[in-house]
């Protein structure tokens, strides 16, 4: 029987509907990644600024059997494992949190001068996961929320909907979250009869906006969240991916009171296809040793534990790299500065500053987006005549603002494109741009 066949059977027509669903299945935060898909796989031909992917030049399908001999020899040398160990610690169901924890440990004290413990890791099957952990557990009720700069991540987004934790957004600044707002925001929930548990921030060049916090913002920000009694969630996907001038201290490294529950990842650095993330939740919690050891309750629940392969894969790669990623990712990220200053300059070409366009844009110091501003309405319509018409994608900001702003403005990805490829999705959306304000 078809599928056509099967909707209009009486027996299973009435079946579901999506009302007898979550609502989270209908929210737009949940259909914006299918929705860019959908339009990615219509048009295929066409320029694509939407995709957040990592540069794919450098992949090689034989490193994946040199990382796992890697990790394998990792396990047989310096942890002491016999071959039959070996092929369990690979092949079996494994630890909830992790097996590649003290090469996490490693890999944060190398990069980002963050010291922890590995049971204070949990390796989870991408950022994403541990993002549903952290919400599911800091949410006890419908009283509990977080809070977040606006724009943010859509993903984090679409985690606080699975998990029914309401999301309160604070307006960005051009330097990211502001430490007083962070505090108004807080103060705001509290005189509302609600408990704020955390504030979710991607200090350095944050997807979707681009914006970098200085390192006297971090150090206001770690104070607002000792004197509010808040955590905060730092998620670093980006940091590595900078200008040339060099990275500032995470707010993990720089916090001494506790408060920050870090999430890293390593879909960006390394690949995506893995889906190895990883939370640093190293706060006590009253007879229930760490905050790890918690979320790891939960992810027994969700994902039992995370692919044993896919880490050992990650394993190898970092111990191939003396535990650094930032030495893993050097090539990426010289790419990603050749990309960003392409497509900087082609804006300027195409929209003077001097001019009328009406366009503006932000000039990030790193990471793999920019945020563009026009005079018009950038929604769902517009991409889809952009694609039809014009053969370039870009996404709609509105996404990022849980559709309380950004009605004007597209996010660039420029990861995955060559400068070539740059200066023509730019042609074509500055014929976008004419088409849409009237100028002809």
């Amino acid at each position: 029987m078809t599928s056509a066949a099967l909707l209009e059977s009486p027996r299973t027509a009435a079946l579901l509907a999506t009302a007898d669903l979550h609502a989270s299945l209908t929210d737009p935060a949940l259909n914006s990644m299918t929705l860019l898909n959908e339009i990615t796989g219509d048009h295929p031909d066409a320029v694509s600024f939407a995709a957040g992917r990592p540069y794919e030049g450098h992949y090689r399908t034989e490193a994946l059997h040199r990382h796992l001999r890697r990790y394998t020899r990792y396990l047989e040398q310096e942890r002491g494992l016999d071959q039959e160990q070996v092929r369990r610690m690979l092949f079996q169901y494994g630890p909830t949190k992790g097996i590649i924890n003290e090469l996490v440990v490693r890999q944060l004290r190398a990069d980002e001068s963050i010291t922890a413990d590995p049971e204070s890791v949990v390796v989870t099957t991408g950022c994403q996961e541990a993002m549903v952990l952290l919400l599911r557990a800091l949410r006890r009720d419908a009283q509990d929320v977080v809070l977040a700069v606006a724009p943010t991540y859509v993903g984090f987004i679409g985690a606080a909907r699975l998990t029914e934790t309401t999301v309160r957004l604070v307006p960005e600044r051009p330097g990211g979250l502001g430490a007083e707002d962070l505090a108004r925001a807080v103060a705001a929930a509290r005189a509302d009869g609600l408990r704020p548990r955390a504030c979710y921030v991607i200090p350095d060049f944050s997807n979707p906006g681009g914006s970098r916090m200085s390192l006297e913002d971090r150090k206001r920000l770690l104070s607002v969240a000792e004197e509010t009694d808040i955590l905060i969630i730092e998620d670093n996907p980006y940091s590595m991916f900078h200008d040339g001038q060099g990275r500032l201290p995470t707010l993990k490294s720089l916090d001494t009171s506790g408060r920050v529950v870090y999430i890293g990842s390593y879909a960006k650095t390394a690949y995506p296809g893995a889906r190895i993330g990883y939370v640093v939740a190293d706060q006590p919690v009253t007879q229930g040793g760490l905050f790890a050891d918690q979320l790891a309750k939960l992810k027994s629940m969700l994902t039992l534990n995370t692919s044993a392969l896919a880490q050992a894969a990650i394993g190898g790669l970092l111990l191939e790299n003396d535990c650094s990623m930032d030495r893993a990712c050097a090539r990426e990220a010289a790419v990603y500065r050749r990309n960003l200053r392409a497509l900087l300059d082609g804006l300027e070409a195409r929209f003077p500053r001097s001019g009328d366009s009406g366009v503006t844009w932000n000039v990030p110091a790193g990471g793999l987006f920019a945020v563009l501003t026009v005079p018009f309405t950038a929604d769902e319509e517009a991409l889809e005549e952009s694609a039809r018409r014009f053969g370039v994608l870009w996404t709609p900001m509105h996404h990022f603002y849980a559709g309380t702003g950004g009605h004007n403005q597209l996010r660039l990805s420029y990861s995955v494109l060559t400068p070539r490829q740059i200066a023509v999705g730019l042609d074509r959306l500055a014929a976008l741009v004419e088409s849409r304000s009237g100028h002809r």
